[in-house]
């Protein structure tokens, strides 16, 4: 019964991340403009502005935070505000950090690095979602994720496509 929770768990996750955003959705149903007795004037040459760099660059950062935060580098000028300020929060605490947990933030920069913006939307999302949930709850859903964890691949490949059949 744990393996079919956690399999279904999995594919849910999986499977929003494969899901289109619907943001990306172009709507062709507008209702066309009525015509009107004159053409429209048309609207003043817009001045392109020049967007201002979001603070703190990669260049301001000091050279401990640098290199704390290497695996962002590329990611760094693409960051919003918050998010900058996050990490930079994080870079703060790191050396108060025991060495194992340098070393799990290390990991999991690498791996958010690697994840695409709209599987790091879906991130943060569960996230969210797991801190609203009662303790008890959390602690089951842990334990899902961690009996899906190990599994073999292929294991994890069969348990897709028992759950595919079912739809």
């Amino acid at each position: 019964m744990p393996r079919v929770l956690l399999a279904a768990l999995a594919l849910c996750l999986a499977a929003g991340a494969a899901a289109d955003d619907p943001a990306d959705v172009v709507r062709t149903a507008e209702p066309a403009p009525k015509a009107a007795a004159k053409p429209p004037a048309k609207p003043a040459a817009k001045k392109p502005v020049a967007k201002a760099p979001v603070k703190p660059t990669w260049a301001e950062l000091t050279a401990e935070q640098q290199q704390i935060l290497s695996p962002l580098k590329d990611d760094w000028a693409n960051l919003e505000v918050e998010r900058r300020k996050k990490w930079i929060g994080i870079a703060k605490r790191y050396p108060k950090m025991k060495p194992e947990e340098q070393a799990r933030v290390q990991r999991r920069m690498q791996a958010w690095t690697k994840l695409t913006p709209e599987q790091r939307r879906q991130a943060r999302e569960s996230y969210k979602n797991m801190a609203k949930m009662p303790p008890d709850k959390r602690g089951d859903r842990r334990q899902q994720w961690a009996d899906y964890q190990s599994l073999t691949p292929q294991e994890r490949i069969e348990l897709e496509q028992q759950e595919k059949k079912k739809r």
